[in-house]
C-alpha cells in the first residue's frame, strides 16, 4: 500500500513541476474545492447504487484531491503528506481512549458521549464561544440546517414531539403566502427559507434524513419523467409541443405503470 501511495504522490509532484501539466500547475486550493465536493457526491452515488467498481474508482478520485492539495501545500512548506496522516492518526487514537487507553464503555452511545467531550477539549474547539461555532458555512444549506438544529437540541432548545412542528410549518406557509401577495422578493425568500428550515426540523424529529428523502424524490421524479418522455416519443410526438393537460395525462399513465411494477 505504501508503494502505491508513493507512486500517486510522485505522479502528482511531476504534474506540478515545470514541464509538467499546464492545467495542474495552475490549480490552487480554492480552484480545486469544487472538484473535491463533486468527487464526494459521485462516491455517494456509487454507494447508493452499491456499485463497488465505481466506489473504488471514486475513492481514487477523492484520494487524488487529497494528494493534490497536499502537494500544493508542500510547495509553500505549509504541511506535508506525513503531517496529514499523522494528524488524523493522532486524532483517532485520542478520541478512542476505550481502544487505545484505559477508558471503558458499554455501548456505542457512550462512545459518542466520550467523543464529544474529547472534541470539546481540543484546541480548535476550546476557542469556540457558541455551540453553533464550527459548523462550516459552505455546507449544503439543508445539511447545515440539520446540523444547527441538532446542536441547539443538545441544550434543550427543541420541541419534544413532532406535532407542533406541523403547526409551525403551517404558520410559516401562511406567512409565505402573505409575502407573495406583497411582491417583495427579499421577504419571499426569507419566508420560504423559514418553511424549508421547519421542514428539515420535522424530518429530524421523524428520524428521516431530509437530504436522502429529497434525493429519493428527485430520483423518482427523474425516472418517471424519462418514462413519460419515452411514451411521448413512441407516439411520434415531442414533449415541448404538448399542452400541460396532455403532459399530465402521460405523467399519470407513467405513474400508474410504475406503481403497478
Amino acid at each position: 500500500m505504501e508503494k502505491e501511495l508513493t507512486r500517486l504522490y510522485k505522479i502528482m509532484q511531476r504534474l506540478r513541476r515545470p514541464g509538467g501539466c499546464p492545467w495542474d500547475r495552475e490549480q490552487t486550493h480554492e480552484s480545486l474545492l469544487k472538484c473535491l465536493i463533486e468527487e464526494s457526491y459521485e462516491f455517494h452515488e456509487a454507494v447508493m447504487e452499491k456499485d463497488y467498481g465505481k466506489m473504488c474508482e471514486e475513492l481514487g478520485d477523492i484520494m487524488l484531491q487529497i494528494v493534490f492539495h497536499t502537494v500544493i501545500a508542500e510547495e509553500t512548506k505549509k504541511f506535508k503528506l506525513a503531517d496529514v496522516f499523522n494528524s488524523i492518526s493522532d486524532k483517532l487514537m485520542r478520541r478512542h481512549p476505550h481502544v487505545f487507553g484505559k477508558v471503558s464503555v458499554k455501548n456505542s452511545d457512550e462512545v459518542v458521549v466520550n467523543w464529544e467531550k474529547i472534541k470539546r477539549g481540543e484546541a480548535g474547539s476550546r476557542d469556540r464561544k457558541s455551540i453553533l461555532d464550527g459548523i462550516p458555512s459552505a455546507m449544503p444549506a439543508m445539511l447545515r440546517s440539520l446540523k444547527v438544529q441538532k446542536r441547539v437540541a443538545k441544550v434543550g432548545f427543541d420541541w419534544k414531539k413532532a406535532k407542533p412542528i406541523f403547526d409551525k410549518i403551517a404558520e410559516e406557509t401562511r406567512e409565505l403566502k402573505a409575502e407573495i401577495k406583497g411582491k417583495n422578493p427579499e421577504r419571499v425568500m426569507q419566508e420560504l427559507g423559514d418553511v424549508l428550515f421547519s421542514v428539515v426540523n420535522l424530518a429530524r424529529h421523524l428520524e428521516v434524513d431530509p437530504e436522502e428523502a429529497l434525493q429519493r424524490t428527485n430520483k423518482k421524479f427523474i425516472n418517471r419523467f424519462k418514462g413519460m418522455e419515452e411514451r411521448i416519443l413512441a407516439d411520434g410526438k415531442a414533449p415541448q409541443d404538448l399542452s400541460l393537460r396532455e403532459l399530465d395525462r402521460y405523467w399519470e399513465a407513467e405513474k400508474k405503470k410504475r406503481q403497478r411494477g
